[in-house]
């Protein structure tokens, strides 16, 4: 799902700035592109069999409402698997395998964030900021990103005042780690495929985009929702 709209610059991007994507909480996965490829199985995560696709008619819809059962199915136990602390068996859930992963720690929240959110964090300093960035693959070229950030907070309350703050799409962001840390190209976040829960005082957040390959909309929130259950590293 997408945040909700509203505040200036949108996204995760900043709006006066130019270089990279800031996010909450990303880790990048590499995702299937079409249906029944992949490891383990595919998800049908790809956009090249949607509406335009070959398919057709009615038979284009049934195989479309098929793939999204599939996707559905498969992310009910990915998310399963990473709440039991089984970040791989998670993957393979969806039919992918992880790559490379980074995760760096840090003691405030204020230098690593930008627009509403930074000042949110200089009237509320947080207890502890997690960022990781994964990269996951199906073996057939397609790659997504996500950033998963745990932002930890010293009461219940206030982390739930930061999670209504980070839902409405354009007020700031926590920065993300650089793709340049998995020998990526520069990615920037939409926020239009994301996802965020409170866990006690914590609040994690994930989002998804695309770096490389076709991947369906539907995927790429499948994604998002089983990386928000990952465990704080």
């Amino acid at each position: 799902m997408g945040r909700r709209i509203g505040g200036a610059g949108g996204g995760s991007d900043p709006a006066a700035r130019g270089g990279g994507a800031a996010v909450a909480a990303v880790a990048v996965v590499a995702v299937i592109g079409a249906a029944g490829a992949g490891v383990g199985g595919g998800l049908g995560l790809g956009g090249g069999a949607g509406a335009g696709g070959g398919a057709g008619g009615s038979g284009g819809g049934a195989a479309n409402s098929a793939a999204s059962r599939n996707i559905s199915a498969r992310k009910n136990d990915g998310r399963q698997s990473a709440r039991r602390g089984k970040a791989d068996e998670a993957w393979q859930r969806l039919g992918l395998r992880r790559l490379r992963r980074e995760v760096r720690t840090a003691a405030e929240c204020v230098s690593h964030s930008f627009g509403e959110i930074r000042g949110f964090f200089a009237h509320t300093p947080c207890k502890s900021l997690d960022r990781a960035l994964f990269s996951v693959g199906d073996g057939e070229g397609n790659v997504v990103v996500i950033s998963v950030v745990w932002v930890r907070f010293h009461q219940r309350g206030r982390a739930g005042d930061f999670k209504r703050l980070h839902e409405v799409h354009g007020n700031g962001d926590v920065r993300p780690l650089g793709a340049e840390l998995l020998e990526l190209r520069d990615i920037r976040f939409s926020a239009h495929h994301y996802d965020a829960k409170l866990s006690g005082n914590a609040v994690v957040i994930a989002e998804t985009e695309t770096a490389a390959g076709s991947l369906s909309s539907e995927a790429l929130d499948a994604v998002a929702q089983v990386a928000a259950e990952l465990p704080h590293p």
